[in-house]
């Protein structure tokens, strides 16, 4: 099967395996990813796909989850095992191939980090954590100007979803993951290395 021309059994599979509110949330995602990719001059289709199977592991049970990481072969961190958020990323890697034959690395890659981000992120994870962040049905304080922003500095948008996201989980006192640390980190060392001038399409 090639997924490239398979759009409608992958929204066929998705609306049998996760909630109806997941589902519009997947519909959403994929649409804002398109228009990132778009604007960014990126492959909209390839955005359009991984927007739409990001979350296709999410509904899951955690023993299901963890025995599709051993069939990948991915060793998750400690952290990850213990937050079940976490878990559906890198599960999603394991449906991506063999449900819906997606073999493409940069696809398989955004899905599996868009709760973490990761350190040196490409065009299509960035894309997608931030369209996850702000597809039209999140609300939250913040959301519109971070809205604006995407289409104005695709990394300092990123950069203030990291922020965002880092506060809400230390208001809960939980666990901020590694990979967000580090994907964080790398964006403010690139944009200081850059004179604090992050990728603006307007520039």
């Amino acid at each position: 099967m090639n997924y490239l021309l398979d759009l409608n059994s992958i929204t066929e599979y998705l609306g049998k395996t996760i909630s109806s509110k997941r589902y519009t949330h997947s519909i959403n995602v994929s649409k804002t990813a398109k228009k990132l990719a778009e604007f960014y001059g990126y492959d909209a289709f390839k955005a359009e796909i991984a927007g739409l199977v990001h979350d296709c592991a999410r509904d899951l049970e955690k023993p299901l989850q963890l025995k599709y990481l051993k069939e990948e072969g991915i060793e998750a961190d400690e952290l990850t095992l213990s937050i079940g958020e976490l878990l559906h990323g890198p599960a999603a890697v394991h449906i991506c191939r063999k449900v819906f034959a997606i073999e493409d690395e940069e696809i398989l890659s955004a899905v599996r980090y868009h709760t973490t981000g990761k350190e040196n992120m490409s065009l299509l994870e960035k894309i997608i954590y931030l369209s996850d962040f702000i597809e039209p049905a999140r609300s939250f304080p913040g959301v519109e100007e971070l809205r604006g922003l995407a289409f104005r500095n695709l990394d300092k948008a990123l950069l203030l979803a990291f922020n965002s996201s880092i506060l809400y989980i230390l208001s809960k006192n939980g666990f901020v993951h590694i990979d967000t640390i580090l994907a964080r980190n790398h964006l403010l060392k690139e944009a200081e290395e850059n004179g604090m001038q992050c990728h603006d399409s307007s520039m």
